[in-house]
């Protein structure tokens, strides 16, 4: 946390940069580098999220949540290799079988998923969350179908499923 208070700062020393032109000498203090540090982050973060926007497909994106059930989160506390993984193959199976019946999209799915072990109070919370592109490619792989705008997949269908 010092790194973070002092980034920027006469306490982690600095450099004098001159103008030869206008002869103004200005100081720069050196950064933390601290990963945590939103000043030393931003302009990493801002070219991660340019890069990232450069991939993404002219379509909309959903982000999704799947929560293993608390009945069995101390479970998956004392197993968490084994329960992570089917917790992370249950969310992927869920979209894909979903995805592809043809009464919902009828389309090969993408996702990418993130699995988070633990809730924003600080405890054992174990659940996925899952961006998707807003359609998916047909099941004969020839063309884009896309899902209604603003309306990814029924989420009482998917919530069923999962469960």
């Amino acid at each position: 946390m010092s790194a973070i208070e002092h980034c920027r700062s006469e306490v982690l020393g600095g450099h004098v940069l001159y103008c030869s032109s206008c002869e103004q000498m200005q100081i720069a203090y050196n950064s933390s580098r601290n990963r945590h540090c939103p000043k030393c982050q931003a302009s990493a973060a801002k070219r991660w999220l340019e890069t990232r926007q450069m991939q993404l497909l002219p379509v909309d994106y959903y982000h999704l949540v799947f929560t293993l059930p608390q009945e069995i989160s101390e479970l998956a506390y004392y197993n968490k290799s084994v329960m992570y993984d089917i917790l992370m193959k249950a969310a992927a199976q869920t979209l894909l079988i979903i995805g592809a019946d043809t009464k919902h999209l009828g389309a090969r799915l993408g996702v990418t998923f993130v699995l988070h072990t633990w809730g924003s109070a600080i405890t054992h919370h174990p659940h996925v969350h899952g961006i998707v592109p807003g359609g998916g490619l047909s099941l004969d792989g020839k063309q884009w179908i896309s899902c209604k705008s603003g309306f990814f997949l029924p989420v009482r269908v998917l919530s069923r499923l999962f469960r």
